[in-house]
């Protein structure tokens, strides 16, 4: 009998979390140099084609980056808001921009639980923290396109490179804010809080 869908996306979503867990402690205990993949495969009891199905790398199994990623659901509505740049930004741009940016960090699924451990790895391995700078960098880039796209934008255009660069600003202070051993908040609900300190200091 063929596995069901939801019983494969269980499945697969299981052993994702154990190749995570495995990445996080055993980089807390040695560094990312400390043991190979084909080790954390071992003791996770997957192959190593398995793994590269998942995450991309050592430092993105760390960070739960999955290495593939669909949001073409949260882009696509995102597109879909934009108005003809004949008429000016649209009203809900940075709105929008900020819901996305809540969409993509939920689907990486990091919970309450998940923080320590991933702390406890970035203590040992700074350079995650480097690594994550990098994908922040890229994902700046692609953002700026996105926005230029959706709002009919020439390309480098100022607005649209310093709404990325604004609310990327916001998001590292969330993130920051997040991962503090005291927080007990979503991080959408820390987002949504400093964007509205931000408006509230640019309106007056």
């Amino acid at each position: 009998m063929e596995e069901s869908a939801t019983g494969l996306e269980h499945r697969m979503a299981v052993t994702a979390e154990r190749m995570k867990s495995a990445a996080r402690r055993l980089t807390a205990e040695r560094g990312l140099a400390g043991f190979t993949v084909d080790e954390l495969c071992a003791e996770v009891g997957v192959s190593r084609r398995t793994f590269f199905n998942y995450f991309a790398s050592k430092e993105n199994a760390v960070l739960g980056l999955p290495a593939r990623l669909d949001l073409s659901g949260p882009v696509e509505h995102f597109i879909a808001g934009g108005e003809p740049a004949a008429t000016g930004l649209s009203p809900t741009l940075v709105d929008d921009f900020a819901r996305l940016s809540v969409a993509r960090w939920e689907r990486l699924e990091l919970t309450p639980q998940d923080v320590p451990l991933v702390m406890a790895a970035i203590d040992r391995e700074p350079r995650l923290l480097a690594h994550m700078l990098q994908l922040s960098s890229e994902g700046e880039r692609e953002d700026i396109e996105l926005i230029e796209r959706r709002e009919g934008l020439q390309h480098g255009d100022l607005r649209a490179e310093t709404l990325v660069h604004t609310v990327g600003a916001i998001l590292r202070g969330s993130t920051a804010e997040f991962f503090d051993h005291d927080n007990t908040d979503a991080f959408s609900d820390i987002l949504l809080r400093r964007l509205a300190a931000a408006r509230d200091l640019f309106t007056h």
